[in-house]
């Protein structure tokens, strides 16, 4: 009898490692890919959200009487149609209504909402309802909400989210809604008997996470169950808030993903879903709800912060101790302002060895749209901060940077923070990759400058994924996994780790989109973490089709060789079954199908995941800058980034995923920003003032470095990726700024903050050139 096996690793690779065509992209060059906007459910209605013009009001008046009059017009809801339900959600604080409830508390935040059977109907409509505001002074910046005499934003303590995860909430300070923070070591003895300290105040600004697709939702409320197509990250949080919030059991409610044109985190939790749900309840038919761009701008962004920063180091070039004070705006209401300032703070130290590190960052409310995730959040707002002064510190002793991040870089196995997972990857290493894509050390003429930048990443947060794969009787294979098709090519790499398991081609793994009715749980789309955790879940469910393929095979063949997969088949070496025919021979006829299922969770004894990452993800960055000393006008010459992968599942999708975080992070250092007018209006909400990265901006050269060392825990040892470039290329931008001789402490670097900047330092000579 056959040895049954099921090896950790195929005899022949036949998909993982290769450039495979994308799973998606054929429908949609054609057009045939279904977004959440090409939905049409029989009945729909359309809706148009009426948004408060002030920030801060309470509301006095809402007449809806005209608006219901109009031919067409189904349905109107305001505050007043949900006091017969819990209307607050929220999944890290409870704290926000569906609509505005006897007060608006940012200019956009949704009033009422109109179902009408046109759109155009729907939007005449919405502009005959007419609201009476008492108009309150807002609080419209950060510095205006830790004042000791700010108005309060929220008057009443917000309640824990139903995934809020960050340990008891602390007493509200104020506007402050969550605090975290740690010390480690005396720091105020290192900062005393160092040689060499550096300090300064810096800003990051409100950026929004532009993304081709705008938020869009239908909703079917019928009877006690609910349908929603959306343009959603996270299905399965989607599902249990609105289940939460409108009383339903979860098998009630069906969240179906269609394609999704971007997300970037935008489309993180829970956003539009309520709205689309709500009226749809109340008007007892499907309704529909999409976006404008200015809309969307004010639906989510990400967190604006004020950054206190000091670092100390000795004479000998050790640095000693960090301190970190910063402030995060998450406007009116908390979305995942909690989480990002967690990240953040872990973020501050950076990956070096400390003797004592002090870190205080604090959530803050304002009368501004709510922030929440966007791509390498927390990592992206501390690390520039960091790099900067370690550069400083460096060119205060007369050091070269690399070596100098390399002499105090932590090793593999280091403790990145006290209790987590220690860190998993070789930066030394990493970062003389980089440094030598970007030719570090040459010659640069007057007005260049050359950047480096380390950081790290928590990510894969919450490992909770399942997955089914089901492979048919003519050899074909099916993977249903909750990941979130965004345009990442997520459904590509799961096609692939399947097949690699089965002896596929990768053409012959189909994965469906999301139907949280038929597809396994899957917690979420983010961190990094859907081909970590993820697909981790389905290499598992394919090997436990593999295993009964194999047990098959032992009967037909009745070998004493190890049994793998190969080609499609079984093989002990010398004979081969395909998989078709094992199938037929394990039901006795041409039908029947395998069903494996996979399970990735926290082990027992761990603790929380919450508390710590699956893995660090490398933040990593080299940059070339030329700056016109006439204009402050940056260029990107060239960029390099670091894929510390692990094991990379298709090299092509690496690299267009750090080609495209390079793009953002050029435009979140150069030029985006969003303004806000001391009343709390959006100035810049359309794209022809919110200025986006084009192809003009492209560096001449992109380099992706990708490093394998199988070290990952995820399949055949990978480890997510996409978002290191974000955070590393934006923190080496802004030190081959400083090395080109202007310093900068407020992003974006636009040309006229540049400039002034060369005009304060006295750095431009009459001939033009830095100095």
């Amino acid at each position: 009898m056959a040895a049954v096996t099921t090896p950790e690793r195929p005899v022949v690779a036949t998909a993982v490692g290769r450039e495979v065509e994308r799973a998606d992209a054929r429908v949609k060059l054609n057009g045939q890919a279904e977004f959440t906007g090409d939905i049409r459910v029989p009945g729909m209605l359309y809706g148009a959200v009426l948004r408060s013009p002030v920030a801060r009001a309470r509301i006095t008046r809402v007449d809806v009487e005209a608006a219901l009059a109009l031919d067409g017009v189904v349905a109107v809801l305001t505050g007043q149609d949900l006091l017969d339900m819990d209307p607050y959600y929220g999944h890290a604080l409870r704290d926000r209504p569906i609509v505005a409830i006897d007060e608006v508390r940012f200019v956009g935040e949704p009033v009422a909402v109109v179902a009408a059977r046109t759109l155009a109907v729907a939007e005449e409509a919405r502009n005959l309802i007419e609201v009476a505001y008492d108009l309150q002074a807002p609080v419209a910046s950060l510095e205006a909400a830790v004042r000791s005499d700010a108005p309060q934003v929220h008057t009443t303590r917000a309640r824990p989210g139903f995934a809020h995860g960050l340990g008891q909430l602390p007493d509200p300070e104020g506007n402050v809604c969550y605090r975290y923070g740690f010390t480690t070591g005396d720091v105020s003895a290192d900062f005393a008997g160092a040689d060499v300290v550096v300090e300064g105040e810096y800003r990051f600004p409100a950026v929004y996470q532009y993304s081709l697709e705008t938020h869009s939702v239908v909703a079917d409320y019928r009877g006690d169950e609910v349908t929603i197509w959306a343009s959603c990250q996270h299905p399965f949080l989607v599902r249990q808030e609105i289940a939460d919030l409108f009383d339903l059991n979860l098998d009630r409610v069906r969240v179906v993903v269609p394609y999704l044109g971007g997300g970037f985190g935008s489309k993180s939790y829970t956003k539009m879903e309520p709205i689309a749900v709500a009226i749809s309840r109340k008007a007892r038919r499907p309704v529909r709800v999409v976006n404008r761009v200015d809309e969307s701008m004010v639906t989510t962004r990400r967190h604006n912060m004020v950054c206190r920063m000091r670092t100390a180091a000795a004479a000998d070039g050790t640095l000693l101790a960090r301190e970190a004070d910063f402030w995060l705006d998450t406007g009116a209401y908390a979305d995942n302002g909690p989480r990002v300032t967690a990240t953040a703070g872990d973020a501050a130290p950076g990956p070096y060895r400390w003797r004592s590190v002090r870190v205080d960052g604090r959530c803050v409310y304002t009368n501004t749209a709510p922030a929440g995730s966007y791509r390498a959040f927390g990592a992206i707002h501390l690390q520039w901060i960091g790099e900067l002064q370690v550069d400083e510190i460096a060119h205060k002793l007369g050091l070269d940077p690399l070596e100098f991040r390399c002499r105090n870089l932590l090793p593999v196995g280091g403790e990145v923070r006290a209790g987590a997972k220690p860190l998993d990857a070789d930066l030394v290493g990493d970062l003389r990759k980089v440094a030598e894509a970007i030719d570090w050390g040459a010659p640069r003429p007057p007005g260049r400058g050359v950047g480096l930048s380390v950081g790290l990443l928590a990510a894969g947060a919450h490992p909770v994924s399942m997955a089914t794969v089901r492979l048919g009787a003519d050899g074909g294979a099916t993977v249903l996994v909750g990941t979130t098709e965004l345009g990442q090519g997520a459904r590509t790499a799961m096609a692939q780790i399947a097949a690699e398991v089965l002896a596929l081609p990768p053409h012959q793994v189909v994965v469906r989109g999301t139907d949280t009715q038929y597809t396994p749980y899957d917690r979420s789309t983010g961190a990094s973490r859907s081909t970590t955790v993820a697909g981790k879940a389905v290499e598992l469910a394919a090997r436990d089709v593999l295993a009964s393929l194999v047990e098959t095979a032992a009967t037909k063949l009745d070998s004493d060789a190890p049994l793998s997969a190969r080609d499609g088949g079984i093989t002990d070496g010398e004979r081969w079954i395909s998989h078709q025919e094992l199938i037929r021979a394990r039901f006795g006829f041409a039908g029947g199908e395998l069903v494996g299922q996979g399970r990735v969770q926290p082990s027992r004894g761990s603790g929380s995941y919450a508390e710590g990452p699956v893995f660090w993800e490398v933040c990593l960055a080299a940059a070339e800058v030329e700056v016109d000393p006439a204009t402050g006008v940056v260029h990107v010459m060239r960029t390099a980034s670091v894929a510390d992968v692990g094991r990379a599942i298709n090299p092509q999708l690496i690299r267009r995923q750090d080609e495209g975080a390079t793009l953002q992070a050029i435009g979140n250092a150069l030029f985006e920003e969003m303004h806000y007018d001391p009343e709390g209006l959006l100035l810049n909400d359309t794209l022809l003032d919110y200025r986006i990265p084009s192809t003009l901006d492209v560096p001449e050269q992109m380099t992706c470095v990708i490093v394998e060392n199988e070290d990952g825990p995820g399949p055949f040892g990978a480890k997510g990726c996409g978002e290191g470039a974000f955070a590393g290329v934006t923190a080496a931008i802004a030190t081959a700024v400083a090395a080109a001789g202007v310093p900068m402490r407020e992003l974006p670097m636009t040309p006229e903050r540049v400039w002034r900047r060369l005009q304060e330092r006295g750095t431009v000579e009459q001939t033009g050139e830095l100095r």
